[in-house]
C-alpha cells in the first residue's frame, strides 16, 4: 500500500474519531470546563459598555462597573453612565437579588428574569457561567457555526433552580471550548434570546493560578420584540483582591451621594 493511501485513510480515520458524538457523562464534562474556564477563585472587575437598540428609538449606551467574588457567589453592578441611570445598582447575596434606585432610596428585590438596566441584558450576562450546577445537559450533536466545528447540546433547568430561563441551547466550539452561540427559551419551547459571542480573551488569575476566559462581547438578539438587540462589550478586566465589604447595600448607598 503506497504512503498516499496511508495518509489519505489516516485522515479519513481521524476525521471519524472527531465524528463520534459525546458520550452524556462528556457532555457534561464538556459543560462543566465551559463554567470552570471562566470562574475565578478570587475577585474580579470589569468595566462595561452597553449598548441598547430598540426599534424606531435611538441607541442608548450605558456604563457599569461589575464585581465579582465567585467564591462566595456574589455579584454587583453599579451603572455610572449615562446621567439619569448614574447610582443604580445590582447586588446578589445568598440567592437574593436586589435592585437600588437612587431616586427613591430604596431596594426592591427582583427576579433572574430582571431586566438589568431596562436593557435586554441579564443578571446572568455579567456574572460567572453556572450551567452545570443550575441545568441538565443533553447533547444533541455535532455542528457547524460559520467556519466554526461545535458540540451542540441541550439544557433543562433543574427543579428549584432559579434561572432567568428554564431551557437554553449551547454551541460550543470543540477547538477552543468557548460558548459561540445561546439560543434562551420557555418551557414551551418559545425562543426569547439569541446570544453571540464573537470575542473571548483570557486572562491570568493570581488566585487561580490559572487563565480565565473573558467574553469580550456578547450580542443579544431579542425574539420576542423582533429588531431589539444589545451589545455588551466588557473591559479592563482586573482580578485583583476587592475590599472586604465591598459587597452591601451600604456601599452601593454611598456611590449614589
Amino acid at each position: 500500500m503506497s504512503m498516499k493511501v496511508l495518509i489519505l485513510i489516516a485522515i479519513f480515520l481521524a476525521g471519524a474519531v472527531q465524528a463520534v458524538p459525546l458520550k452524556p457523562q462528556e457532555a457534561l464534562d464538556l459543560v462543566k470546563l465551559v463554567d470552570e474556564r471562566q470562574r475565578n477563585s478570587g475577585d474580579y472587575t470589569s468595566l462595561c459598555y452597553v449598548k441598547e437598540t430598540e426599534r424606531k428609538l435611538e441607541p442608548k449606551v450605558f456604563q457599569a462597573v461589575v464585581y465579582r467574588r465567585d467564591t462566595d457567589d456574589k455579584f454587583m453592578i453599579l451603572f455610572t453612565k449615562p446621567k439619569e441611570e448614574a447610582g443604580k445598582g445590582y447586588l446578589k447575596i445568598d440567592k437574593n437579588l436586589w435592585m437600588y434606585d437612587p431616586s427613591t432610596g430604596k431596594w426592591e428585590r427582583r427576579t433572574e428574569r430582571e431586566r438589568i438596566g431596562g436593557t435586554n441584558s441579564r443578571r446572568g450576562d455579567f456574572d460567572e457561567s453556572r450551567l452545570a450546577d443550575e441545568y441538565d445537559v443533553t447533547y444533541e450533536g455535532e455542528g457547524t457555526l460559520g467556519n466554526f466545528k461545535t458540540h451542540k447540546m441541550k439544557l433543562v433547568a433543574k427543579p428549584k433552580s432559579d434561572v432567568a430561563y428554564p431551557v437554553i441551547s449551547l454551541w460550543v466550539d470543540q477547538l477552543d471550548k468557548n460558548v459561540l452561540k445561546r439560543e434562551e427559551s420557555s418551557l414551551s419551547g418559545k425562543l426569547m434570546r439569541t446570544t453571540f459571542y464573537p470575542k473571548w480573551t483570557k486572562k491570568f488569575s493570581p488566585s487561580k493560578k490559572a487563565n480565565v476566559w473573558i467574553p469580550e462581547e456578547m450580542r443579544i438578539f431579542d425574539e420576542i420584540e423582533k429588531g431589539n438587540s444589545t451589545v455588551i462589550l466588557i473591559k479592563e478586566t482586573d482580578l485583583s483582591s476587592l475590599d472586604t465589604n465591598i459587597f452591601s447595600k451600604a456601599w452601593i448607598e454611598s456611590k449614589s451621594k
